[in-house]
Order: structure tokens, then sequence, then C-alpha cells
């Protein structure tokens, strides 16, 4: 069984910090190019970040020089370090594992003051 298990959202000021993290469990993550997601009501579903493989990574023009994305295939696990966090970085985040193309469930981040 697939599962793709997104922690670490939550509330935080402007300016503040997050780091989210999915474990992947059922797929050879290894070979998976992993994403990150997010999603406003109304609006389309944007494309964060992504990590290849090797660990090549792509950022938004949105989140660039904010956002990292990193990976460990040792603990099957991608994570997206949130930095200088603004109101618009507010959405739900997906890991999404692209090779398979699977979806964890999602996880809240409201960035407020």
């Amino acid at each position: 069984q697939v599962q793709l298990a997104e922690s670490g959202g939550g509330l935080v000021q402007p300016g503040g910090s997050l780091s989210l993290s999915c474990a992947a469990s059922g797929i050879i993550f290894r070979v998976s190019t992993m994403d990150w997601y997010r999603h406003v009501p109304g609006k389309e579903r944007e494309l964060v970040a992504s990590i290849t493989c090797p660990g090549r990574t792509d950022h938004a023009d949105s989140v660039n020089g904010r956002f990292t994305i990193s990976r460990d295939n040792a603990k099957n696990t991608v994570t997206l370090q949130m930095n200088s966090l603004k109101p618009e970085d507010t959405a739900v985040y997906y890991c999404h594992a692209a090779t398979y193309n699977y979806w964890g469930q999602g996880t809240q981040v409201t960035v407020s003051s």
C-alpha cells in the first residue's frame, strides 16, 4: 500500500519558518522524482519545488531563495524548508511522487499575524 504522509504544517507569523516533511512507503522512493505542490481554493494548484533522484532541485519563482527542497533516500523522506514566509504562502501543501503519480493527503500552512 502506497502512503505519502505529510507533516509539519501549522500557523506561523509572517517572516517565520516551517519545515514540511513527507514520509513515503510502498514505493521505491529513491527512483522517484518528488514534488511539493500547494493549492488555494479558487486557484490552480501550483508546483512549488521538485527534486530528482540524483538530487537536482527546481523551485518556483515565487518561493526561490526562501524555500528549499531536499530528500533523504535512506529515510524515504522529502522535506520542504520554508523561510521568510508570507501571507500569500498560505495554502494546503501536498507531497507528490511524480514517477508514480501518487499524492499525499495535504497539510495546511497558514501565514498570518
